[in-house]
């Protein structure tokens, strides 16, 4: 198992643009531009973290949409010589806890079929497959699994980290 690496996971400001953006160009066959990342720091409904190093540097981000109590996780990115090593994992965990404690219904997020480590993650952290989309991935050409974590009254059992009972009065 690889060593964890220290980060810190801040919000994304104007300052992290232009590592995100290569960031983005480096990870996605698709990437989002500068001014596309620009566009969702002014999103009064996005919400963007970076991970930083001991220097400094991003080493990941991650993006995430709300509606109402929908919660979309568009973009999860790893520089690939940190990968493996609990970044995504952190980032994602700061998600899952706005999604507790803002009683979001769910958080749910596309994966390439064949990033199997991240589905892995997903699925280590109560994400379930709740579809494909076939074709959605240019460059290569390939479906997307629509994985979806579901939180009952927003809440998550401390104990298991699966959704608790509601309960009505």
């Amino acid at each position: 198992m690889s060593e964890k690496l220290h980060v810190r996971i801040v919000p994304m400001t104007a300052d992290h643009l232009d590592e995100v953006a290569e960031l983005e160009r480096i990870c996605f066959s698709t990437p989002w531009s500068r001014n596309m990342l620009a566009e969702e720091l002014d999103n009064a409904l996005s919400a963007f973290l970076v991970a930083l190093d001991d220097s400094g540097r991003v080493v990941g981000y991650a993006g995430l949409q709300v509606v109402l109590d929908e919660g979309y996780i568009t973009n999860i990115a790893v520089r690939p010589e940190c990968r493996r090593q609990g970044v995504a994992a952190k980032l994602l965990q700061v998600f899952l806890d706005f999604a507790a404690g803002n009683r979001l219904a769910f958080l749910t997020l596309e994966v390439r079929a064949s990033n199997y480590d991240a589905i892995a993650l997903y699925g280590s952290r109560g994400f379930r497959s709740a579809g494909r989309r076939k074709n959605y991935y240019e460059h290569p050409r390939e479906d997307a699994i629509i994985m979806t974590k579901e939180f009952a009254n927003g809440t998550e059992d401390a104990d298991t980290g699966t959704a608790g009972d509601r309960v009505r009065s």
